[in-house]
C-alpha cells in the first residue's frame, strides 16, 4: 500500500518535465511571445497574478485560454466595461420563492483561471471587487463569505494606446499583482510563423486542437512546494532585500536618483521578487537561485511598485527606468 502511494507521488524530475512540456505546448500556440509564456508559468508557480499590458492582437487572451486547456482547471473571461457591476464579477444572491430563501449564484471570479480583459475600463468598485478577491482569496456577498478555489490565477490586461474612457488602477491596488508584464510586437520571423499558424487554423476551423496532456492541480501544488524548497543563499537574499530597500531610499547610492523616486516597493514586492526568482531558477532546471534570476525578474516585479516623483515624470522617467537605474547601482553579490 505504501509502495503504491510512493509510485503515485510525482518526483521533482517528473514535475519539472511536466512544466517543460507545458511550456513547449504554450509556445507552440502562442508564437512570438516567449516572455509572456514564461511569466505565465512563473505566476502559476509563485501563486500570484499577472497584469499584462500590450497592444491589441498580441495573443494575451489566447495565452490564458491555452493555459486553461492544458490544466485541469476551469476558465472564465470577463470583458471589463464602464457599465460592469461588482455582482457581475463576484456573483449575487437570488431569491428562491419555492424554498423561501436566497441562494448564492457564483460569478466568474470563482473559476480557477480568470481573464480580466481591459481591467482599466471598469469603474473603481469593480476593480476593487476583483483586487479584494485576489488579495483575500475570498468573496463576501451580504452576510456570507465564500472561499475561492485553492488554485486561483488572474490575468488582467490593459491597453496602453487608449486612455479615453478608462479608470487607471491606483498604485496601491497595482501592488496586488505579482508582476506587471509589458509585451511588444513580434519580429519578422515570428510574424511569418504567426501567418502560417493562422492559415492552418483557418483551413481546419472545426478541428480545435485538444491538449494531449492536462496537468492536474495536484501537480501544480507539488511544483510550488519544490519551488519554495529551492535554495536561496543568504548573500542573494540580502541582495534582493537591498534592491527593495534602495527603491525606498536610493540616496544612499545616488542622491539624484533618490529625488526621482516618490515611493518604493512594499514588503509585498520583496516577497514577489523572491518567489519569482525561485520559480525562474526552478524552470531553468536548477535547485538554487542566482543573481541573474533576481535581475531578470526585477523589472516585471518592481515597475509598478516604484513610482517616479513629479519632477522625474517631467524629465521622462518611469518605473522601468527607475528599476534599471537601481539595478545599475546596487552591486550583486
Amino acid at each position: 500500500m505504501g509502495q503504491n502511494r510512493r509510485m503515485d507521488t510525482p518526483t521533482a524530475a517528473d514535475l519539472h518535465a511536466a512544466f517543460l512540456r507545458l511550456r513547449d505546448s504554450l509556445s507552440a500556440a502562442i508564437v512570438g511571445q516567449a516572455a509572456l509564456v514564461e511569466r505565465l508559468l512563473i505566476a502559476l508557480l509563485a501563486d500570484g497574478h499577472l497584469l499584462v499590458e500590450g497592444a491589441p492582437g498580441l495573443a494575451k487572451t489566447t495565452a490564458i485560454r491555452t493555459l486553461a486547456a492544458h490544466l485541469e482547471a476551469d476558465f472564465a473571461r470577463v470583458q471589463f466595461t464602464p457599465d460592469l457591476l461588482p455582482a457581475d464579477l463576484t456573483g449575487t444572491e437570488v431569491w428562491r420563492p419555492q424554498d423561501g430563501r436566497f441562494e448564492f449564484q457564483p460569478g466568474p471570479v470563482f473559476h480557477p483561471l480568470l481573464l480580466a480583459d481591459e481591467i482599466n475600463r471598469a469603474p473603481a468598485k469593480v476593480q476593487s471587487a476583483l483586487l479584494e478577491a485576489m488579495g483575500e482569496r475570498q468573496v463576501t456577498v451580504g452576510r456570507h463569505t465564500y472561499p475561492l478555489p485553492p488554485l486561483f490565477l488572474v490575468m488582467a490586461t490593459q491597453n496602453p494606446i487608449e486612455q479615453e474612457g478608462t479608470y487607471p488602477l491606483p498604485e496601491a491596488q497595482l501592488d496586488r499583482f505579482l508582476m506587471h508584464v509589458r509585451i511588444g510586437y513580434p519580429d519578422a520571423e515570428m510574424e511569418t510563423e504567426i501567418l502560417r499558424l493562422a492559415r492552418e487554423r483557418a483551413r481546419r476551423p472545426s478541428q480545435a486542437p485538444e491538449a494531449a496532456e492536462r496537468m492536474s492541480q495536484a501537480q501544480v501544488f507539488a511544483a510550488r512546494e519544490e519551488v519554495l524548497a529551492l535554495h536561496v543563499a543568504p548573500a542573494l537574499e540580502r541582495y534582493l532585500i537591498e534592491l527593495v530597500l534602495a527603491s525606498r531610499d536610493a540616496s544612499r547610492y545616488d542622491a539624484a536618483l533618490g529625488r526621482r523616486i516618490a515611493w518604493g516597493a512594499s514588503p509585498r514586492g520583496s516577497i514577489a521578487l523572491e518567489r519569482c526568482a525561485r520559480a525562474r531558477a526552478w524552470l531553468a532546471g536548477r535547485d538554487y537561485a542566482t543573481p541573474e534570476d533576481v535581475r531578470a525578474m526585477a523589472p516585471d516585479v518592481l515597475r509598478h511598485r516604484v513610482l517616479p516623483s513629479y519632477e522625474a515624470q517631467a524629465e521622462g522617467w518611469d518605473g522601468d527606468r527607475l528599476v534599471e537605474a537601481l539595478l545599475e547601482r546596487v552591486p550583486p553579490p
